[in-house]
């Protein structure tokens, strides 16, 4: 059953919720399963064989690509959370989700968000301290910051996940179980609920907010100090050649936080469902597809490695 009596007779508790998804139209579904699915593999492809480049040339072998190798570890785990569910909902047509399971997705969700928060403001110390201190480059950024780095990464965001996804689920859900997003999300929910949310919406805006704002402001201060110091550089050539490094990185958090920002920091009153959901699809699916693109047509390196990738199959199927 879908709703089943609780323990007071006069409310009804939810057992399993309802995915509306994108839309209802049949004639519309199977044009949205090919063109996720497309994307799904898209990504997966992308950001795999960015992680398969990282592991088998040496030359990447680098703080920066070690990095972009584990950020694009988080994409594809990202839209793992969400996209298959979408693609089986409308492949099939049932868009039922367990109460477990919708749970599960939050937490996994939210955890993988929080941790490329953390990861992208890694990154960006990491491009400042080969921008303004490239001597004492090896010192900064050795084997052992690089790990406190990822290990951090993953602590915060699997707290603030707990916190966020108890306190949403602390909540009571009855009378209806219909969730207008295509994922278990923290706005859909709180609006579906019939407790009062005031509580539960101040912690998760305070610990989603905080975190976010944290990470994005240790991110622009690293950005601020590279461009101070790129400003000093008398050469317009490494100008371009210092700003370059940083290109790619740039590009990846101004659309994250951009996205994330909108939907989590503003207060419930200014969520509406349709905007929630096109700019969910913007970093829970977009983002991740956009994360190998960006990087490979802006890193060299990348590019030189992909090459070499090719030269060892070709040199393989001939021998």
């Amino acid at each position: 059953m879908v709703i089943s009596p609780s323990k007071n007779q006069n409310q009804t508790s939810v057992t399993e919720f309802l995915l509306m998804g994108f839309s209802v139209d049949p004639a519309n579904q199977t044009l949205l399963f090919v063109i996720g699915l497309f994307v799904y593999l898209l990504t997966l492809a992308g950001n795999l064989t960015i992680i398969t480049l990282i592991r088998i040339d040496q030359c990447l072998q680098t703080p920066m690509f070690i990095f972009l190798g584990n950020l694009s570890f988080v994409e594809i785990c990202y839209t793992s959370t969400t996209l298959p569910k979408m693609l089986w909902d409308l492949l099939s047509g049932d868009r039922t989700i367990s109460y477990i399971g919708c749970a599960l997705q939050l937490y996994s969700f939210v955890t993988l968000g929080g941790t490329e928060c953390v990861l992208l403001s890694a990154m960006a110390y990491d491009r400042y301290v080969a921008v303004c201190h490239p001597l004492h480059y090896t010192i900064l950024i050795n084997q052992t910051v690089r790990r406190y780095l990822l290990a951090a990464s993953w602590t915060i965001g699997h707290f603030n996940s707990t916190i966020n996804t108890a306190m949403v689920f602390s909540l009571h859900f009855c009378h209806s179980n219909k969730i207008n997003h295509f994922f278990c999300d923290i706005p859909p929910l709180l609006r579906l609920s019939c407790s009062d949310i005031f509580i539960s919406q101040m912690v998760t805006f305070t610990i989603s907010g905080s975190g976010m704002i944290a990470s994005f402001g240790l991110t622009l201060l690293s950005y601020i100090c590279i461009v101070s110091s790129v400003l000093k550089v008398r050469t317009a050539h490494g100008r371009i050649k210092a700003f370059s490094t940083c290109g790619s990185h740039l590009t990846m958090v101004s659309i994250f936080y951009g996205t994330l920002m909108y939907t989590y920091i503003r207060p419930s009153s200014a969520h509406s469902v349709e905007e929630d959901r096109l700019i969910s699809l913007l970093y829970a699916i977009i983002t991740p597809l956009l994360n190998p693109l960006i990087y490979s047509f802006r890193s060299k390196e990348l590019q030189g490695g992909f090459v070499k990738l090719l030269e060892r199959a070709v040199y393989n199927c001939k021998f």
